[in-house]
C-alpha cells in the first residue's frame, strides 16, 4: 500500500502544517475575533440588563403614580359628596324656610276666609232671625190678632233657634 507508506513519510510535515493552521487560527479568531464577538454579546447583555432596569424603575413610577391618582380621585370624591351633602342640606333649609312662609301666608289666607265666612254666616243668621221673628210676629197678629213687640218676637225666635 503505497497510500500508507506515504503518510508515514509526509506524517511530520501534515503535523507541522496541522499545528500552524490551528495556532493561525487560535490567534486570530481565539485572540482576535473571539474578545470582539464577546465584548459585543457583553454589551448587548449590558444594554438589555439596563433597559429591563429602565422598565422595572418605569413600572414603578406608573404603580406610584396610579396609588396617587387613586388617592386624589378618592379625595375628590369625598370632596364632591360633602359639597353634595352640603348643597342638599342648604336647599333643604330653603324649601323649608319656602314651605314655612307659604304656609304662614296660606294659614292667613284661610284665617281671613274663615273670618269673611263668620261675618258672612253671622250676617245671614242675623237676616234669619230678623225674617223669622217678622214672620212670627204677623203669624201671631193673624192667628191671635195680638201685636206682639219686635222684642219678644226676637227673643222667641232666638230661643227656638238655640233648642234646634
Amino acid at each position: 500500500m503505497p497510500q500508507i507508506a506515504q503518510i508515514a513519510e509526509t506524517y511530520s510535515s501534515q503535523i507541522f502544517w496541522l499545528l500552524l493552521t490551528f495556532g493561525f487560527v487560535f490567534f486570530v479568531v481565539g485572540l482576535g475575533m473571539v474578545p470582539k464577538v464577546q465584548a459585543t454579546a457583553d454589551a448587548r447583555d449590558a444594554k438589555i440588563t439596563g433597559d429591563l432596569d429602565a422598565a422595572k424603575a418605569a413600572f414603578a413610577r406608573a404603580d406610584e403614580a396610579e396609588v396617587d391618582y387613586r388617592v386624589r380621585d378618592a379625595e375628590s370624591r369625598g370632596a364632591v359628596q360633602a359639597m353634595l351633602a352640603k348643597a342638599k342640606a342648604e336647599a333643604a333649609k330653603a324649601s323649608e324656610a319656602r314651605l314655612a312662609a307659604a304656609d304662614a301666608e296660606i294659614a292667613s289666607q284661610i284665617g281671613a276666609a274663615e273670618a269673611r265666612i263668620k261675618a258672612a254666616s253671622d250676617a245671614a243668621m242675623a237676616e234669619i232671625e230678623t225674617v223669622a221673628a217678622d214672620a212670627a210676629r204677623d203669624m201671631v197678629a193673624r192667628i191671635s190678632g195680638v201685636d206682639a213687640s219686635d222684642d219678644a218676637a226676637r227673643n222667641a225666635v232666638k230661643a227656638a233657634l238655640a233648642h234646634g
